[in-house]
């Protein structure tokens, strides 16, 4: 079995100073680490268990298969707290069959990022009898 230590997804912007702005200004997101110098250089966020790092320049929109979910406490708030900061709501917060909350934005590149509140009365939080 692979002991894994630590996990980041990794995305390269087409413009990594605009999605610096985004990621960290927009969302809030706290840096974990910066490295490298210049218009290019790599920034890790915290993102809950896990980590985000914006590196590099892509050349092209990234696939769009790849979709980002991130849990918060609550996602009216969130919707509330994004939208005065002046980002695009996709979807505004709908609970979906499946019983979780669900808000849909998408980065400057178009990578979609669900923000997903789970309610205290879900399976992913409580099971009764355990």
């Amino acid at each position: 079995m692979v002991h894994v230590l630590s996990s980041r997804v990794l995305l390269h912007p087409l413009d990594p100073e605009r999605s610096r702005v985004f990621y960290g200004e927009h969302l809030g997101l706290a840096v974990h680490r910066e490295f490298g110098t210049g218009p290019e250089r790599g920034t890790v966020y915290f993102l809950g268990g896990g980590f985000l790092e914006l590196s590099g320049r892509a050349e092209e929109p990234p696939s769009p298969s790849v979709r980002l979910w991130l849990q918060v406490a609550d996602v009216t708030a969130a919707h509330d707290e994004l939208a005065s900061r002046g980002v695009e709501i996709l979807r505004p917060p709908v609970k979906e069959p499946w019983g979780l909350v669900e808000m849909w934005i998408a980065d400057p590149d178009g990578t979609r990022i669900v923000l997903v509140e789970v309610p205290a009365d879900h399976p992913l939080r409580y099971r009764p009898g355990i």
